[in-house]
């Protein structure tokens, strides 16, 4: 497609986010330079001035208020369905900072023939890689994480979802999926495999879309040249959201393979999870009681039920 006929519609969902607004903002022109984009924010029932400050920064965005907080996938349901024309999707979280030129490099990878997702090489607050792209979900990767350690499985591609070796971080790649806070999707994946199962209210959504895009052909595709900050955040900050984190990973391979072929996943994850609650570790006490709880793994609670 010739580069003049691209419009991106950059979806970003809000959530108690003014603090993080005006730096991803002021990322945005360098970002996407040279590209025709239009901004649309969802904002879920913020209760500080996140639609105030957007409103304010970005005056020609369109602002979707969903009036609760309906999660992460219902915010990019509803900010695509409101963008109009375009032929890429941009998913930011607002913590993510564009590097120059970012989208650009991810547009001219999305056109390789066989690509449905394009991410870029993120780095942390700290300039420090983030090990970003995954391996669809197994027993075995999961029995590799809880015995070895996420970091010496991820070297082995039977052994571990995160991909952690650095050599792969140096080109582009192929990946099962990606995290989430940056993804640029065709329209043509979005149209194929979307929208996002907004019934993951937290977690897993980013799983389940990638694995249906790749299931589907559209393939992830890790792109080093395009680069962008994650400040990250979530999961690691709170017990309740971990615990949402590991329930869900359960749930997702509980709907992809069946509940017979879902009981030792959860086996595995179970004795990860009270293994490491034994040595004192909070997070994994609230996820090993969320997952001896049959509501928790029937239900796709968002965090406030995770009690």
């Amino acid at each position: 497609m010739d580069p003049a006929e691209e419009r991106v519609a950059v979806v970003v969902v809000t959530f108690n986010s003014e603090p993080l607004l005006p730096d991803l903002l002021a990322s945005l022109p360098a970002g996407l330079a040279g590209l025709d984009w239009h901004l649309v924010v969802a904002d879920n029932a913020s209760s500080d001035r996140s639609v105030e400050r957007v409103r304010h920064l970005a005056p020609d965005a369109t602002v979707v208020e969903l009036g609760r907080n309906a999660g992460y996938a219902a915010g990019i349901n509803a900010a695509v369905a409101a963008a109009g024309a375009h032929t890429a999707v941009l998913v930011l979280n607002p913590d993510v900072r564009l590097d120059p030129g970012c989208a650009a490099e991810l547009l001219r990878a999305l056109r390789t023939p066989g690509t449905g997702i394009a991410v870029p090489r993120l780095r942390d607050a700290h300039g420090e890689l983030i090990r970003s792209m995954r391996r669809e979900p197994t027993v075995l990767r999961a029995l590799g994480d809880a015995v070895l350690g996420t970091e010496r499985a991820g070297q082995q591609d039977s052994l571990g979802e995160m991909v952690t070796r650095l050599e792969s971080y140096r080109g582009e790649q192929l990946a099962d999926w990606a995290e989430g806070s940056t993804q640029l999707i065709s329209a043509e994946c979005w149209r194929r495999c979307g929208p996002w199962d907004e019934s993951f209210f937290l977690y897993s959504e980013e799983v389940d879309f990638g694995l249906r895009a790749r299931d589907a052909g559209f393939a992830t595709r890790y792109v080093p040249a395009a680069g962008a900050v994650h400040l990250e955040g979530g999961s690691g900050s709170s017990p309740r959201l971990w615990a949402l984190l590991v329930t869900n990973k359960v749930r997702l391979f509980r709907r992809r393979r069946g509940v017979l072929p879902a009981l030792p996943f959860w086996v595995v994850m179970l004795l990860r999870e009270a293994s490491r609650a034994a040595l004192g570790r909070p997070h994994s006490r609230a996820a090993a009681a969320a997952l001896l709880n049959p509501r928790h793994l029937r239900e796709l609670p968002g965090p406030d039920r995770l009690a």
